[in-house]
């Protein structure tokens, strides 16, 4: 099975086990308290009918009416800048709840709306945390480089640690402000902020409704606005660095696999020139690993339909490595085909220097391997003529 189908299975039974524990807690914190608060609304209610006088549908007719005056408490919503609070809920997907349109015509519109300006906000704040990032990079690092300090590479780790730290920055200077005007604690504060700049937004706690502060103070709603859209951003910078590495891993492994796909294709007529050799020190019959080739000089059917990727399997499963295979792919093999060849191996000069430990002249090829006494294989042809070609080589490859 692709490592991209085995990712995305494990997300979805990670996910939804996540729900299901989720679900658990919040069944034990609130279950309790619910079943409370609702006994006592119910006894609330009771006395009311009977301090009143009241029949239930009396009762039901007035509890609409309240809940429809709820909005209003906070004064005018539709003016200018209650419209644009409700912009910004509606585009960065907070939705409050606090003011909906009620009219057809608004409706409609709200919906177009929101179908190209979801979108919209959506890259744009990922485009903005993007500069941000690099912004931030370049800050760090100048100032390893102002430092003194030895290795001045931004790390992830660094991008990660400073961006929390905005995060949270950017919550507590939220609800250090939001108690100053809402005259909430500092817990429901934050939990309004947290709320908002995930863009949950139960619309629990709102600001600017209490005071008609959407009409009276234009300083803090300004603030309220810069606040929001600011966070949004500084949360985006956060995502783009930390969660979108990861959302775009399968298409890297896509992309990988294509590459490998096509480097293969590319190299199959290659396979044919390569064949297997009898080791001079054995003269047994043909080795397994040959796939059908019959000695020095075969034709080596089986490994031509195999093509190089029988190669790279043998190179995996034997210590006799061909140093001249590994010089004219190693570039190839490390960064186009690191599933096939591990990246120990295709790094490491100690296979090729073993090459020339143990180059062999009687090998009529001219390809020197790296041999083992008990070995499998004898030795990997790439179709080299001539020691002093490879030696040209060799010296090449070191000098490389």
């Amino acid at each position: 099975m692709k490592r991209q189908n085995v990712r995305t299975l494990a997300l979805i039974i990670c996910t939804f086990t996540y729900l299901i524990v989720g679900a658990a807690i919040f069944d034990a914190l609130e279950s309790k308290k619910e079943t409370s608060q609702w006994r006592e609304l119910n006894l609330r209610r009771e006395e009311l009918l009977n301090t009143f006088n009241l029949s239930s549908a009396n009762f039901d007719e007035l509890e609409k009416v309240v809940l429809q005056l709820k909005p209003h408490k906070a004064g005018v919503q539709w003016r200018f800048t209650g419209s644009f609070y409700f912009a910004i809920t509606v585009i960065t997907t907070i939705g409050y709840g606090h003011a909906a349109p009620s009219t057809e015509g608004g409706k409609v519109f709200c919906m177009l709306y929101a179908l190209l300006g979801i979108p919209l906000t959506l890259v744009m704040f990922q485009s903005v945390g993007e500069r941000i990032n690099t912004f931030v990079r370049y800050l760090l690092h100048r100032l390893k480089k102002c430092l003194g300090m030895r290795h001045t590479e931004v790390s992830m780790v660094n991008m990660v640690i400073i961006g929390s730290i905005s995060c949270m920055g950017t919550l507590c200077v939220g609800a250090l402000a939001f108690r100053h005007f809402e005259g909430w604690s500092f817990f429901h504060a934050f939990y309004y902020c947290f709320i908002t700049l995930t863009t949950i937004g139960f619309g629990d706690y709102v600001a600017l409704q209490k005071d008609h502060a959407l009409q009276t103070k234009l300083d803090y709603v300004a603030f309220s606005f810069i606040y929001i859209l600011t966070g949004l951003a500084v949360i985006g910078a956060f995502l783009n660095l930390a969660v979108l590495r990861f959302m775009t891993m399968n298409a890297e492994d896509e992309k990988r696999d294509a590459e490998q796909r096509a480097l293969l294709a590319h190299n199959g007529q290659a396979g044919r020139h390569i064949h297997c050799s009898i080791d001079p020190a054995s003269s047994s019959s043909t080795p397994s690993g040959c796939g059908g080739g019959s000695g020095v000089g075969g034709s080596g059917g089986g490994a031509a339909s195999r093509g190089l990727r029988n190669v790279y399997a043998e190179v995996l499963h034997f210590q006799s490595m061909c140093s001249c295979l590994w010089y004219k792919s190693r570039e190839k093999l490390q960064y186009s085909i690191p599933m096939i060849i591990p990246h120990d191996l295709s790094n490491s000069d100690t296979y090729m220097e073993q090459g020339e430990a143990y180059s062999n002249p009687f090998h009529s090829n001219g390809c020197v391997c790296s041999l083992q006494r008990h070995s499998g294989i004898s030795s990997v042809s790439t179709g080299l003529h001539s020691i002093n070609t490879y030696r040209r080589l060799n010296k090449r490859r070191s000098s490389i």
